[in-house]
């Protein structure tokens, strides 16, 4: 007569827990590694922002206006932006909207074409290495990332 198994071996389990266990060691450094880009996501954004703000400052009053890197320090933490100090920002008129994770500048210089223009530089350093990603934009190119993608 054959006794009826129940349940699971111990070897099927441990089998299943191996399993789980490479699963997670391939997805675990694929999810930090998206949250980073995520975070990073921001910098373009404001970069592509302060173009359109210096180009409109432009239309109006025939000139570009540089503005200082602000804010001061950047890490992993957001750092609030304060307009009063934002050092040209406020000229132009563009504000992120809440604390940022980057750090802007704007200086004038020629363009392609010898004729007066802007960089906006972003850097930022998600992952707090002292190592920052950086994207630039001029009056004619929009944000493109100067650094290697995987530096956050």
């Amino acid at each position: 007569m054959r006794r009826i198994q129940q349940g699971f071996s111990l070897v099927e389990l441990m089998i299943v827990v191996a399993i789980i266990g490479i699963l997670a060691a391939i997805a675990i450094p694929n999810f930090i590694t998206m949250q980073l880009k995520a975070k990073r996501a921001e910098v373009p954004g404001n970069v592509d922002g302060i173009k359109t703000a210096e180009i409109a400052y432009d239309a109006a009053f025939d000139g570009f206006i540089p503005a200082t890197v602000y804010p001061g320090a950047i890490g992993k933490a957001q750092t609030p932006w304060v307009v009063a100090d934002s050092g040209g920002f406020g000229t132009i008129g563009w504000a992120p909207d809440g604390a940022v994770r980057g750090q802007y500048l704007v200086a004038l210089q020629d363009n392609s074409v010898g004729v007066p223009g802007f960089l906006v530089t972003g850097n930022c350093d998600v992952d707090g290495d002292t190592d920052p990603a950086t994207y630039t934009a001029t009056d004619e190119l929009n944000a493109l990332l100067t650094t290697a993608n995987t530096i956050y």
